[in-house]
């Protein structure tokens, strides 16, 4: 079982999506709104108020 790469949720064995850059970075989503906040808008984990990483950095 993978952790999405945005929110650090765990990812069902079936479920998400693999996202594979061109020079091999490879990214998992657990669904399509972490999907979006990375990509498409470009937000960091660690500014965004409902990830784990968040809580990490910020002590809560």
């Amino acid at each position: 079982m993978s952790n999405c790469s945005f929110c650090g949720k765990g990812i069902e064995k079936g479920t998400g999506k693999m996202f594979v850059f061109n020079s091999g970075k490879v990214f998992y989503f657990c669904s399509s709104k972490c999907e979006k906040n990375m990509l498409k808008l470009k937000r960091k984990p660690h500014q965004t108020r409902w990830t784990k990483e968040y809580r990490r950095v910020s002590k809560k």
